[in-house]
């Protein structure tokens, strides 16, 4: 065999092209996957967080019947709206212990596409006063909006980069021969090898339910990458009824102009729970109140069933007959609203949401982690690791930013929450403001520090402002922590402690960051002066 025989080298295999495909549709799509993981996390306890980021509003021992509310608010905004030609009512439930209503203003006034919105106690009807704020709207729609962009816009990246996340899945299952053997073990202190290790233990952990998230993902979104079968439908009404099989929308129907006294709501209500069953009910819409031409619907609950078809008894406002039982969809319209159902968890009971979250966490940081071992694998490849070229050092530093940045950009939305004045103008938009403004000064600090310095002080940060939100908490509000575990109040009670619980996890990783220590590593020749040196010694 002849020199230039034996440097030939090897033919690349499945295992080696995967990986390089896995390695860099992870690190592309990396950071906003991130972002896309952590918000989306935190969503699950959407509802707990809009509660924790009103502490105004009081936690009521008991709720009040669903029949009872529904015709009290009905009558209600009837009277404080006249002119309004629609209500949407969400009853009260134990996660959200208040009717949130929205109706069209008359004229086309008022807030979203003509909508005025308000939240109402569910034993007196009276509006709740309390702190303008995003709560956790914001997580929930960040993370598949981006919030500062056209919507359209977040939605088209964040779906191209769900589609990455599904290369990577797959990808890395083929690159990985040992990956469900190597989930058993883990090398602490080893470097590479430690965060390798550790980004398989999180991946193989949550495997299938990465898949299915991601999966689910670009499934709700389908029909805005794939218009094409809607687009072919020429008649809006045909587009209408199709959108109508997976979304909640109503048949339009206009109004008479002739005045006619409402029938009972709370009857309506009371047949649909006997129909469905106690606390199925989720919510009430009316259009076209006092007209002879009223219809009302009362919406089964999502909490009730995993799919996120409508469920729904539309009644002649007028005189109450039942005019149509919303019960059943086509397969496609069933599959796709399962697939939604198991992405956002609402049907989920506690203790399944706290697996959603734990298990949703391990993903983010499966991520995180990847993203990581970019840089940690390839700083061992450089000509010289203490002087790295300018594309290695952006990533580092976007590494740093999006991972221990996002955690302090996170934190310092609920600060924003506790300490913003309560009667400033756009309040709910200055939380979200507060949000990007710390999460660009972590990123230039990042840019400011050396790696370590940046990691472990941006992490001691975000342990130190998640440790303290409990203290603030107890300042500013009627919620300390020991007020809120003698009341049993777990909203506020359990919000603290998984605050605290973060905080520890956070501080154990600046400290851990601190105290490694890195083996020296020799620059490297370049290749082509090695080769060059081997045929000389020859």
């Amino acid at each position: 065999m002849t020199a230039v025989e034996a440097r030939a080298p090897k033919p690349r295999g499945i295992r080696q092209t995967m990986s390089d495909l896995h390695i860099w549709v992870g690190l592309l799509a990396g950071w906003i996957l991130y972002a896309m993981f952590l918000t989306g996390t935190a969503s699950y306890f959407r509802d707990e967080i809009s509660r924790y980021t009103r502490p105004e509003i009081s936690t009521p021992a008991q709720l009040p019947p669903a029949p009872e509310v529904s015709a009290r608010l009905v009558s209600q905004l009837m009277a404080d709206t006249p002119g309004a030609r629609q209500f949407s009512l969400t009853l009260p439930s134990p996660r959200s212990p208040w009717v949130s209503a929205m109706w069209a203003a008359p004229g086309g006034g008022g807030g979203r596409h003509g909508f005025q919105s308000g939240r109402f106690d569910a034993d007196t009807g009276a509006p709740l006063a309390a702190r303008d704020t995003a709560g956790g709207d914001f997580f929930y729609a960040f993370h598949f909006n981006l919030h500062y962009m056209p919507a359209m816009w977040g939605r088209w990246i964040v779906g191209l980069c769900a589609m990455f996340m599904l290369v990577a899945i797959v990808s890395g299952v083929i690159t990985h021969k040992k990956i469900f053997a190597d989930f058993f073990t883990f090398r602490w202190g080893k470097g590479q090898r430690s965060w390798l290790d550790g980004h398989a233990a999180v991946s193989v952990l949550g495997l299938p339910f990465h898949f299915m998230i991601t999966w689910s993902g670009l499934v709700m979104l389908a029909v805005l990458y794939m218009p094409f079968g809607l687009d072919r439908l020429q008649d809006k009404r045909q587009q209408a009824q199709v959108t109508s099989e997976m979304r909640l929308q109503l048949p339009r129907q206009a109004p008479a102009d002739v005045p006619a006294p409402m029938a009972d709501v709370a009857a309506m209500v009371a047949a649909a729970q006997q129909r469905w069953g106690p606390a199925s009910v989720g919510g009430v819409q009316v259009q076209n109140p006092g007209d002879r031409n009223a219809r009302v619907a009362v919406v089964r609950a999502q909490s009730a069933r995993v799919s996120t078809t409508p469920h729904y008894l539309l009644f002649d406002g007028s005189n109450g007959h039942l005019l149509q039982a919303k019960e059943t969809s086509g397969a496609a319209a069933q599959t796709q609203g399962v697939l939604y159902g198991l992405h956002l968890g609402r049907f989920a009971d506690s203790l399944t949401r706290w697996l959603y979250f734990v298990v949703s966490l391990g993903g983010t940081a499966m991520v995180g982690t990847g993203l990581v071992l970019w840089t940690v694998k390839r700083r061992s490849q450089l000509p010289d690791p203490q002087r790295p070229y300018f594309g290695f050092r952006l990533v580092e530093r976007l590494n740093i930013a999006t991972v221990a940045g996002l955690s302090v950009a996170m934190a310092a939305f609920f600060w924003g929450n506790r300490l913003l004045p309560a009667a400033m103008a756009d309040r709910a938009g200055w939380e979200v403001h507060v949000f990007f403004l710390a999460w660009a000064a972590m990123l230039a600090h990042a840019c400011l520090r050396t790696p370590k310095q940046a990691w472990v002080e941006q992490f001691s940060l975000a342990a130190a402002l998640l440790a303290l939100l409990p203290v603030l908490g107890a300042v500013t509000t009627a919620h300390p922590l020991w007020r809120s575990l003698l009341a049993a109040d777990w909203t506020f009670a359990g919000t603290d402690l998984t605050m605290l619980a973060l905080a520890a996890l956070h501080a154990c990783l600046a400290w851990r960051t601190w105290r490694f220590t890195p083996k020296p590593v020799r620059a490297r020749t370049p290749r082509a002066t090695r080769a060059a040196t081997t045929e000389v010694a020859g």
